[in-house]
Formats: C-alpha cells, sequence, structure tokens
C-alpha cells in the first residue's frame, strides 16, 4: 500500500468519525447549533486520531488476510501444476522405454521391419529442414577444395534457417552408430564397405531415412533455395521425395558406362524420413554386402573395387550408387500396394523429360534442374524456373 493510499483511508475514516459525531450531537442536543459544536470541542483529539486508527487497522488486517489467502491458493495450483509435470514426465518415459522395446523387438523380425519400427514413414509430416553433406576432409583442412567450399557456403546462404551440417569419414560412422544402434546388421554392412565413396553412397541413405531433409554431394552448387523446388501446383504433402533424372542416354553403347539407360541420380534427394525407398536401398545394400561376407572364399574380389577404372565405376553403381538406386525406384513406381499406381512405369516415361513429373509420392525432376549447365550471374538472378543447382560431377570416387 502506497502513501496516497494510506492517507485516502486516513481521510475517510476521519470523515465518518466525524459524521458519526454529528450525528450523535443531533441526537443528544438537537436545540442548538452552539451546544453542538460545543460538545465537538470538548472531544480530545487524540480520540479522534485513535478512531481513525482503528479503522486504517481493521481494513488492513482484512487486506492481509486476503493477499495470505490468495497466496495459498497460488501456491496450491503451482503445487497441482508440478505433480501433473512430474507424471507427465513418468508417461513420457515409460513412452520412450515401449518405444525401445519395440525398437529391439524379436530377433525374428526381418532386416526390413526393423527398420519400419525404427523409422516408420508419415507422408504427412513436412520435409525437414535439414541439408546434409559428407567430405573426407573437415570444412578447416586445407585440403578442402575452395570449389566444395564455396559451393557449402551458398547452400547455407540460400537456405537460412536450415540446420546445415557436413560429416567427414569419422563423425559419419559414429553418428550412424548412434542412429541405427537397434539394427546391428546396418552398422555392420556400413564398416564392411571397403571404399569411402560406399560408405558416402550408403550414408546419404541413412542419414535421409532417420532424419529426413536434403542430401548434396559435395561437388554441388545451390543456384535456388530448397523450398523453390516444389511447383506452385503440387502440395509438400503429396511429396515424400524428391529426385533428379541423372543420365538419359540415346548411346548404343549405354552399358559400357551405366547399369540403365535412364538413371535417377543420387547426388541431390530431399526425401522425408522413413521413405520406403531408402528403406529398401538401406535393406538391399545390407543383405548384399552381408552376402558377400558370408563367402570371401568363393569370391574373394567381391568386397574390393577391383579392375579398371570403367570396372570400378560400374561396380559402384551397381553396388550403393545410381544404378541400384534407379531399380529401387522403379520397383517402388510398380508396387501398387506402395505406390498406388495401377499402369507400369519404365524409364520411356522420363526420357527426355523437360517439366517435372509428380508419379505417387516423388516429383521427378528433369535432369537440368540438378545437374544444370547455367553461368552464375554476377547479380545472382537464374533465367532458368527450374535450374536448381548444379553438379561438377568430379568423379569424387577416384579421390576418395
Amino acid at each position: 500500500m502506497n502513501y496516497y493510499q494510506k492517507n485516502r483511508i486516513l481521510l475517510i475514516g476521519f470523515f465518518v468519525v466525524v459524521l458519526l459525531l454529528i450525528s450523535i450531537a443531533g441526537l443528544v442536543i438537537p436545540q442548538s447549533g452552539k451546544n453542538f459544536q460545543k460538545v465537538f470541542s470538548n472531544i480530545p483529539n487524540d480520540n479522534i486520531l485513535g478512531l481513525s486508527k482503528l479503522i486504517y487497522n481493521e481494513n488492513e488486517k482484512k487486506q492481509d488476510e486476503f493477499l495470505s489467502k490468495l497466496e495459498q491458493l497460488n501456491n496450491k495450483m503451482m503445487a497441482e501444476q508440478a505433480r501433473r509435470l512430474d507424471r507427465l514426465e513418468e508417461i513420457n518415459a515409460d513412452l520412450l522405454r515401449q518405444v525401445k522395446v519395440l525398437k529391439n523387438s524379436s530377433p525374428g523380425l526381418t532386416l526390413r521391419d526393423k527398420l519400419i519400427y525404427l523409422h516408420p514413414y508419415e507422408s504427412s509430416v513436412r520435409f525437414p529442414a535439414y541439408i546434409w553433406q559428407s567430405w573426407k576432409h573437415g570444412l578447416n583442412d586445407d585440403r578442402f577444395g575452395e570449389l566444395y567450399r564455396e559451393g557449402e557456403r551458398q547452400w547455407a546462404a540460400k537456405n537460412p534457417g536450415f540446420a546445415h551440417e557436413i560429416f567427414n569419414d569419422d563423425t559419419a560412422f559414429a553418428v550412424i552408430k548412434h542412429l541405427y544402434i537397434s539394427v546391428p546388421e546396418v552398422v555392420e554392412a556400413y564398416e564392411l564397405l571397403p571404399e569411402v565413396i560406399l560408405k558416402m553412397d550408403f550414408f546419404r541413405y541413412l542419414i535421409l531415412y532417420a532424419k529426413g531433409g536434403t542430401y548434396a554431394d559435395i561437388d554441388t552448387f545451390p543456384l535456388q533455395p530448397i523450398p523453390n523446388w516444389i511447383p506452385e501446383n503440387v502440395t509438400p504433402d503429396e511429396l515424400g521425395m524428391i529426385i533428379g533424372v541423372e543420365s538419359d542416354s540415346n548411346s548404343r553403347n549405354w552399358r559400357e558406362e551405366l547399369v540403365r539407360r535412364l538413371q535417377f541420380g543420387q547426388f541431390i534427394i530431399q526425401a522425408k524420413p522413413g521413405h520406403p525407398i531408402l528403406r529398401e536401398m538401406i535393406a538391399r545394400i545390407t543383405e548384399n554386402t552381408l552376402k558377400l561376407k558370408s563367402r570371401p572364399e568363393d569370391i574373394p574380389d567381391d568386397l574390393k573395387l577391383t579392375g579398371t577404372t570403367n570396372e570400378k565405376s560400374l561396380k559402384i553403381l551397381k553396388w550403393t550408387g545410381s544404378g541400384l538406386w534407379t531399380d529401387v525406384i522403379f520397383n517402388y513406381f510398380n508396387n501398387y500396394i506402395q505406390s498406388s499406381i495401377y499402369q507400369k512405369i519404365s524409364w520411356k516415361d522420363f526420357h527426355d523429360v523437360k517439366i517435372p513429373k509428380l508419379v505417387s509420392d516423388v516429383l521427378v525432376l528433369p535432369k537440368s534442374s540438378f545437374a544444370s549447365d547455367l553461368e552464375v550471374s554476377k547479380d545472382g538472378k537464374i533465367e532458368d524456373n527450374l535450374a536448381f543447382a548444379k553438379h561438377y560431377a568430379s568423379k569424387l570416387w577416384k579421390n576418395t
């Protein structure tokens, strides 16, 4: 209570006392004003102040009682809220324990079932705002080339608000062990892969399956922000993945360099976590790698990249690269249960495609979208609305 409030109460109390005295005086001595003044003048000043103090103290007492009750009520509500929070924490901990049990469920489950339990697919969620990249050198390493360094800077600059992470060999393996601790087959297969390029391929599928977002090879350069990739006539809820055509050969000798005449690229992928295509890629790479390990006496070189440069390239494409990637995508398109597509889908449906094509929940972009040959102007303007990134195709596997 401040100074003015106190004075106001005192003043009111004083007037009440005065009115009371006037009333008494009027009853006792009604005959004349002179007698009233005489009676009033005979009341000591100390008595008047005492009455006013009595009234003030009574008001202050009531106010203190009210504040005390209010404080008790507040304390009761806070205690109840704390009990509810504790209960919610117990429920959350119990749910986490149950999820852990599911993730480490019966050993009789297939690899694919384990992966489904680990990261179920929900198409209605948004694309997570992650950008993942991997390279054998860290950003502070002098061997991290300026061309790649500028690409890395531009991925971050053009996508503010996105979490952007670059992994090297050691950090990538540490993350995979953490994310797939309940599926030891995956971790074992990752560790068995004999070359860094194979692990880099495997890593992109593993990180996207667990976390979602966008993976981009270190030799890519963004031309437009990631949100620009989705056409205006397509809603993000319809999508589970965005990919681009990597190669679309018209040569009769395409088998010398490619596994499939038309191949989808995996140097840039945007996906939602748990997507079935990623799950199947992880399962196939894991099974194929562990199968090679189980019979090394029969095929001693199958866990190695041997042969000529071209032979090595084809082996990578079939083992972890865009050859296997393309096969898995077409299998997904032609699996009605997964894709809800009635008609047969083949490479011809994407041959010489010039505009984005939505098939099931996969948006397929033209070759020029993720491998544009546009030169970046000084003002940064992009004339081609479908040019989203450049790919330098540096044959990274030769240098890993």
